[in-house]
């Protein structure tokens, strides 16, 4: 079961990061999170719950206006499961805005198994400027 685990976590978030590569914002959040007032992330000392503010968050900070999404690229990834329906996800996120530059970071998931598919229920992601 553990395999598997590691293995069906890995691929939402390598679907994210395709998504989010693509320049789509909404794929990016259908593909990972749980779509619910329930889901909770903390980022940059602001703590956001709900899905439809989590994807308006990600649309102010990386699509409205004159931003850029850039490509979004994962490392150190480690998946631990947490019993038969949960999972702690972490690892490295950097965005390269061209140039090689961009805002990087740790990130720590809550990932739960709802009706056969791995969704995010949490996420705290830091930023190195944090």
């Amino acid at each position: 079961m553990n395999d598997t685990v590691v293995v069906e976590v890995t691929d939402v978030l390598e679907a994210q990061q395709a998504a989010w590569n693509a320049g789509d914002v909404e794929a990016f959040m259908a593909r990972g999170y749980q779509e619910s007032p329930e889901l909770t992330f903390l980022s940059g000392g602001d703590w956001t719950r709900g899905y439809a503010p989590v994807l308006a968050r990600y649309r102010r900070n990386y699509v409205e206006g004159d931003r850029r999404m850039g490509r979004l690229a994962f490392a150190d990834l480690e998946v631990e499961p947490l019993g038969r329906h949960h999972a702690l996800a972490r690892g490295r996120w950097a965005l390269d805005l061209g140039g090689g530059e961009g805002p990087s970071g740790l990130f720590t998931l809550v990932l739960r198994e709802i009706d056969g598919r791995w969704r995010i229920v949490h996420d705290h992601t830091s930023s190195a400027a944090d």
